[in-house]
């Protein structure tokens, strides 16, 4: 099980940091952006090895049983492994950083990064909107 590997990166570094109450949360939320976060998506049929034909990714969105949609996404490829096994087809994935998916996913979506393991943290949309709302104006 993945949950007794050690930190590899400046995400996980937080989420420890967040989870042992070092950090408020103002500060969790701005450094989160700065982190970069693997993004699972679905692999294109007839794929390349190496290449994306699509601009368009379809990122691993899982409900809940409520009818509520969790965008999924891990701190590196590696802990996405177990998790996306459970979900055939999802074998490629995106390291972006983790303002840019907040730029371009929709409202009313949770997020979970590190599912079912430690370091990991859920946000509910309104924690999502709340990070959101910290994001600087893009440059044109």
């Amino acid at each position: 099980m993945n949950d007794a590997l050690p930190t590899r990166n400046e995400l996980e570094s937080l989420l420890l940091e967040f989870e042992a109450g070092r950090i408020a949360p103002e500060e969790f939320a701005r450094r989160l952006l700065e982190v970069q976060v693997f993004m699972p998506v679905k692999d294109e049929k007839h794929a390349i090895a190496g290449f994306q034909a699509s601009t368009r990714a379809e990122p691993l969105l899982v409900d809940d049983g409520a009818g509520n949609r969790i965008l999924v996404l891990f701190s590196a490829p590696d802990r996405a492994r177990d998790f996306v096994a459970a979900f055939p087809g999802y074998g490629g994935g995106i390291l972006a950083e983790f303002a840019w998916l907040l730029r371009r996913m929709g409202s009313g979506i949770s997020i979970a990064i590190n599912p079912e393991q430690t370091p990991g943290f859920d946000l509910d949309p309104e924690m999502v909107a709340m990070v959101a709302a910290l994001l600087p104006e893009e440059d044109q």
